[in-house]
């Protein structure tokens, strides 16, 4: 018996491994050095409240199913402003500084400590040492976590995010995320009726209430459509009944301060992660540009009768080919109807027919950066009459949002430009009769956020230098829709990088072609994929 456990224990020691990336050296020379996260930490602290901490966790490691789990992928947030890439982490940031084991510091990084067994199964650990020298951080091991005296008498504002609520517990591990998250909890007393999303109205109201009146009163409606029992906090309804600016500022002036804030770090990391360093920048070029090739490898490799499964790998070869590490989002291929669908990822179609389009929204991660690129090409090289007339209007479209991408405008102008495009095509082509209608076909917005998340941090606002968005419109007509079903299963979208400059704008994914003339030119072009052939499988 006691052989069969010890069986058992190694098998599940090896399976545990597929999870956890190797922290060894080794890295990429573009590879975000310490000096990168310490700016960054520092940037975060000088916005920090008086007599503040913030405080936050590494991601959850995720089960797949049974024993295996997920390949690890570390909090963005945590990753920006420490660079470790391991789980079971916590990062404490003092406004001022902090009298920790006789040193006097401002950070304080809980670490996995070495453990010889760990690491034969599932890889190097930085450990408290290494962390310490190569991130630059003062580092205690995460075991120390529990006995850390965290002195929250002297502290007014807690900074936290939504704590996760669906981490499993490792009965075997004292530090896990589980047990740092109790610890945590028990050493700020927090309530048990914390609600965060209640911290966040809370802090939108303070910030905003005054100004943004009719926005604010929406959000609040909104989270209390989602989360009912916030119908019941007499602050936020109090907010809500307000109807003029004296008892408006009355109801803002009531609402609670408390001292576990979950509005604040997030606002000033929205702020941070939306304007990209240089070395930022230079990551997201990369991450574009094998993703283009990506497209381009595809539109000289694509035939009739290919799977959408294997044209999303031709993608995902060529990203790990230039060294990716991941995909950024879950790849969307789609070619007929299915392209019709905005976030479908099942790649379920078997064969694509000729006449079909094939819409491929495929983005490389890169060293934690993420690209996100879309073309829509013809299975056999050619677009139809009805195919080039949509295809030609969605371009039409991007290029009204690409002169849109300025310093100051709103975040929301290249939208706005693309949408009133389609709209006036749609209604000439026959396809809508009234301009309102144009949502049936074009039902999302035009732009977000890139960085290190495919829909990054950012406020909102105006545009500001050295930000990266995409400009993505859209038209899908499904089977089945309200108009000449000469249109049914067209679905288009075309998506590019845009980095938004003092000059301008510039185009992160422009090496991907994007003109019908473009597209069928490269698809005539031989692939270096032709001549690949598998032998056939026994049955």
């Amino acid at each position: 018996m006691a052989a069969f456990r010890l069986c058992v224990l190694l098998c599940w020691l090896s399976f545990t491994a597929v999870a956890q990336p190797h922290a060894g050296s080794g890295k990429p020379s573009d590879t975000l050095d310490k000096e990168f996260h310490r700016q960054r930490r520092e940037v975060l602290r000088q916005q920090l409240p008086p007599r503040s901490v913030a405080v936050l966790f590494a991601s959850p490691v995720r089960n797949r199913a049974n024993d295996v789990d997920y390949y690890y992928h570390p909090d963005p947030d945590f990753y920006y402003l420490t660079g470790y890439t391991e789980p079971s982490a916590v990062l404490l940031l003092f406004q001022s500084p902090q009298h920790v084991n006789g040193k006097q510091v401002q950070e304080l990084l809980f670490v996995q400590p070495n453990d010889q067994m760990q690491e034969l199964w599932n890889g190097s650990r930085l450990g408290v040492e290494r962390a310490e020298k190569e991130l630059g951080i003062a580092t205690l091991a995460n075991t120390d976590f529990a006995g850390f005296k965290l002195d929250t008498t002297n502290l007014q504002h807690i900074l936290i995010k939504e704590l996760p609520h669906d981490v499993r517990d490792d009965a075997a591990d004292e530090a896990d995320l589980f047990s740092l998250l109790g610890q945590f909890k028990t050493k700020v007393k927090y309530p048990a009726n914390f609600n965060a999303t209640r911290s966040m109205l809370y802090g939108i109201v303070r910030e905003h209430g005054l100004g943004q009146t009719e926005g604010v009163a929406a959000y609040i409606q909104e989270a209390m459509q989602r989360e009912p029992e916030l119908k019941n906090d007499k602050s936020l309804q109090g907010y809500l009944q307000a109807k003029d600016m004296r008892s408006r500022t009355k109801a803002v002036a009531a609402i609670p301060n408390h001292k576990l804030d979950a509005f604040t770090l997030d606002l000033l990391l929205d702020g941070m992660r939306e304007v990209k360093t240089e070395a930022e920048i230079n990551l997201l070029r990369k991450a574009a540009g094998m993703s283009a090739i990506g497209q381009i490898e595809v539109m000289k490799a694509l035939k009739p009768g290919m799977s959408e499964m294997e044209v999303q790998g031709i993608h995902e070869f060529v990203f790990k080919k230039y060294g990716a590490q991941h995909v950024g989002y879950p790849s969307i291929v789609g070619a007929g109807n299915n392209g019709c669908v905005l976030h479908y990822t099942s790649s379920a179609k078997p064969a694509i027919p000729g006449n079909e389009l094939v819409l491929m929204d495929v983005g490389a991660e890169y060293l934690g950066y993420t690209a996100d690129v879309t073309r829509t090409i013809p299975v056999n090289g050619k677009f139809t009459k009805a195919q080039r007339a949509i295809y030609e209007l969605v371009l039409k479209a991007q290029e009204a949002g690409f002169q849109q991408c300025k310093v100051g405008n709103a975040f929301n102008a290249p939208h706005q430009a693309a949408e009133a495009v389609i709209a006036d095509g749609l209604v000439k082509l026959g396809v809508i009769k009234k301009r309102e209608e144009v949502q049936r076909y074009f039902p999302h917005g035009t732009s977000h956020y890139l960085g290190l998340d495919v829909h990054d941090r950012g406020s909102f606002g105006p545009f500001q230098a050295n930000t990266v968005i995409t400009v993505e419109p859209g038209i899908y007509i499904p089977e089945g829709s309200p108009c000449d079903k000469k249109w049914w299963g067209i679905g288009v979208r075309i998506e590019d990088d845009i980095l938004i400059t003092e000059k301008g704008w510039e185009n992160l994914s422009k090496l991907a072609p994007r003109t019908v003339a473009e597209i069928e030119k490269t698809m005539t072009q031989p692939s270096a994929l032709d001549g690949f052939k598998l032998p056939a499988l026994e049955h």
